[in-house]
């Protein structure tokens, strides 16, 4: 098995090792490709620059050829003239095309077909003349203030044009430089992701190969050590029977020691309560009888007698109910825990008639468990929400199922706790408050985990100092 689970980890790693190869290649052959349409864009940029030129030159070489001609008559003037009439229709349609994605350039170019068309007939009507005979003088001057308007307005659309590409051109060299250091920095990263994969390989090969000589080595040794077990079976098997003899002994005097335990709870019981009650007895009389022999100071021992003697019965019961539950066996059945949580409210609430307490439990929750020890970890959680929500105006205490954690839990908007001694809760005797600021026994959270532990389950808390506690348990 381990050899076929190397020859599929070898295999595995490979496959990932060409898929990390190809991705690291695709993303460099994007950022080469995202590289490529940026300089693509800048050069075209350029030609539009050099297009907005061409244009502007052409119609130049128009107005230059029209001028050689008012002035001296000659005929071979008027070529740049002609030249120009027959290639600005099709560098403007260059031009057009070129920026087709430029909403802009096209309202200007359609502005500047106007203009040269406007021009040019201008300048053909100039020409008329002067080949009819008016003097150079007469001809310019039907041209000269309509045409320098159109000119200037012409000289405009270029500058406008190029500043637009201009822009462009900026906004895209800026782009082509982004996208350069992106692409190097991608090659780069994609170049030692590949020799780290290498490397890993190398060493996951490496590694292999000392493993199936420390594997060929380990055979020998196994055969030898089961040859040592065959040899040494009849001792274990004699070990065995003594451990089983040593088990059965020591389960006897485990028995005997609950015997013992359970001798020991029933002294407690009976022999420290006589005394307790005794105490608690004079201590009343000399509180009724003689409350005018002693001053306040020794009213205020006396009732603190009392006080001790009362809270020591109460540990003695909350220590014999805790060893009750340690030694009683557990009777699992399927039960209506909901139900059995409205019960132990209720009596709560009616145990505390002058407090605002608001039971909210989910209903329809079953539970398989000896209901008799749930219903005294119920009482007890119940309890222990009702205690720390005394100085709440109005106390809010949630009983329901959480899916999420997989367990029930027990939810109140009282004291809280600090979870820096979370760990303490569950001990015997370990409270997180003092006794003047709620009174306890420090006995029932470790009821409920032993109760919790019992059932093979698992009993935790999250809080808050001053924003409330919640208890959560699950059973097994």
């Amino acid at each position: 098995m381990d050899i076929f689970r190397r020859k599929s980890s070898i295999g595995l790693l490979t496959l990932v090792a060409v898929l990390l190869v190809s991705a690291n290649a695709i993303v460099a052959y994007r950022s080469v490709a995202v590289l490529e349409h940026s300089q693509s864009w800048v050069q075209h940029t350029y030609q539009v620059i050099a297009q907005v030129e061409i244009i502007m030159g052409s119609e130049k070489d128009a107005e230059t050829g029209e001028r050689g001609f008012l002035i001296t008559g000659d005929p071979r003037f008027l070529e740049p003239f002609s030249t120009a009439e027959r290639e600005l229709p099709r560098e403007l349609d260059l031009f057009q095309r070129l920026t087709a994605d430029n909403a802009s350039q096209q309202s200007r170019l359609a502005d500047m077909r106007n203009r040269i068309t406007v021009r040019n007939q201008l300048l053909e009507h100039a020409i008329d003349l002067r080949q009819g005979g008016t003097s150079m003088a007469q001809a310019a001057l039907a041209v000269t203030e309509r045409g320098k308007i159109e000119m200037d307005a012409l000289r405009q659309i270029g500058k406008d044009m190029q500043a637009e590409e201009t822009r462009l051109l900026e906004v895209r060299l800026a782009e082509a430089r982004t996208a350069d250091i992106r692409t190097r920095i991608t090659v780069t990263l994609a170049t030692i992701l590949d020799i780290i994969l290498i490397v890993v390989m190398s060493r996951y090969l490496y590694r292999e190969r000392e493993l199936r000589r420390k594997t060929e080595l380990q055979a020998v040794e196994l055969r030898e050590a089961n040859e040592h077990i065959i040899a040494s079976t009849a001792e274990i098997r004699e070990l065995n029977e003594t451990l089983e003899r040593r088990v059965n002994q020591r389960t006897s005097e485990l028995e005997a020691t609950n015997r013992e335990l359970e001798a020991f709870s029933y002294s407690v019981s009976h022999d420290l309560r006589a005394p307790l009650r005794t105490v608690d007895g004079f201590s009343l009389a000399l509180e009724e009888d003689y409350a005018e022999a002693v001053d306040e100071n020794g009213k205020d021992y006396i009732r603190r007698i009392r006080a001790g003697v009362q809270r020591m019965g109460q540990l003695i019961d909350a220590l014999l109910q805790l060893s009750r539950i340690t030694r009683g066996e557990v009777e699992s059945s399927e039960f209506d825990l909901s139900g059995l949580a409205d019960s132990v409210a209720s009596t709560l609430v009616q145990e505390n008639p002058d407090r605002s307490i608001e039971f909210r439990i989910e209903p329809g929750l079953n539970a398989i468990g000896d209901q008799r020890l749930i219903r005294v970890a119920l009482e007890n959680l119940f309890g222990n929400s009702v205690k720390f929500t005394s100085r709440i105006p109005s106390a809010v205490i949630e009983f329901g199922r959480d899916l999420e954690q997989n367990a029930y839990f027990v939810r109140d908007n009282g004291a809280g706790f600090d979870m820096a001694y979370a760990d303490r809760l569950f001990s015997a005797f370990h409270r997180l408050h003092g006794d003047k600021d709620f009174k306890g026994s420090g006995i029932g959270l470790a009821t409920v985990s032993r109760i919790v532990h019992r059932h093979h389950g698992k009993i935790w808390a999250t809080s808050e100092v001053n924003n409330g506690a919640t208890f959560f348990f699950s059973l097994e």
